[in-house]
């Protein structure tokens, strides 16, 4: 008996002594930013949000896929993709399902305290869309007395009813339902997010719809990162800086966006 239960204890010493190194080994390796990156990562993206990512010919496009395809390439590691629904991206992140993500995420305080982000890609918000012979709207300070088209359930309709006094939200359950309200006449604006309207009036309501007013509720987009990778995150913000000086970022930007990037970007 003694001779088993000294066989066993020296067992069990040394499964645990390897079970520490391993993860000591593991823990040193994730507080390293110089630490050697892996061959290939796993991003999600979000199903659609035109026209960061979308579905087009059986692949998903837009300036997301660009961007990150970009910044892996600089960085010098290889992508897998994973689509999911905009809600499962923060805790696929938390998890390990996924090590980073694109899909027109805003860096928050909150979000922060659960994963990284990378420095800011894009600065968005809310914008007002009016037709193209539209002297009057040139801000929401016109908007008292109109009828103001957005999508049903989001962030810009929820803006209307709290923050322009004397307008009536008209809400859609398809935004391009709300553009062609004001396109016909039955609104008098569209208010959403600013590259939505933007894109659709360069591919869809050119001549029909302008953007007029400040941007509304600022904020800017960052490539999520699981936390605990500060390799990654140093990689991808070198990577990011490198597209931005060489300009394919600028490059990038007017293929979607029909413009040159902002000074600040």
């Amino acid at each position: 008996m003694n001779v088993r239960k000294r066989l066993f204890s020296g067992i069990a010493i040394a499964a645990s002594l390897a079970l520490t190194a391993g993860l000591s080994a593991c823990s040193s390796g994730s507080d390293d930013e110089d630490a050697p990156l892996e061959d290939s990562y796993t991003y999600a993206t979000d199903t659609s949000f035109v026209p960061f990512e979308f579905k087009k010919d059986g692949k998903y496009v837009g300036f997301d896929i660009d961007l990150i395809t970009a910044v892996a390439d600089e960085a010098g590691f290889e992508l897998k993709q994973e689509v999911t629904n905009f809600d499962g991206i923060i805790p696929g992140l938390q998890t390990g399902s996924f090590d980073l993500a694109v899909a027109g995420i805003s860096i928050t305080d909150e979000r922060k305290q659960t994963i990284d982000f990378s420095d800011p890609y894009y600065k968005s918000g809310l914008i007002l869309g009016v037709p193209t012979d539209n002297d009057d709207i040139k801000s929401i300070d016109d908007l008292d007395g109109k009828t103001v088209a957005t999508r049903l359930g989001s962030t810009s309709a929820a803006y209307i009813e709290d923050n322009i006094k004397g307008a009536d939200a008209k809400t859609y359950e398809q935004l391009d339902q709300a553009y062609l309200a004001v396109e016909s006449g039955s609104a008098d604006a569209v208010l959403y997010d600013q590259p939505n309207v933007a894109y659709y009036i360069r591919t869809e309501g050119e001549d029909k719809l302008k953007m007029v007013g400040d941007l509304l509720e600022a904020q800017d987009y960052g490539i999520a990162i699981s936390k605990d990778n500060p390799n990654l995150v140093k990689a991808v913000n070198e990577a990011l800086a490198t597209i931005k000086d060489d300009g394919t970022y600028a490059d990038m930007y007017k293929k979607w966006f029909g413009e040159e990037p902002p000074a600040d970007d």
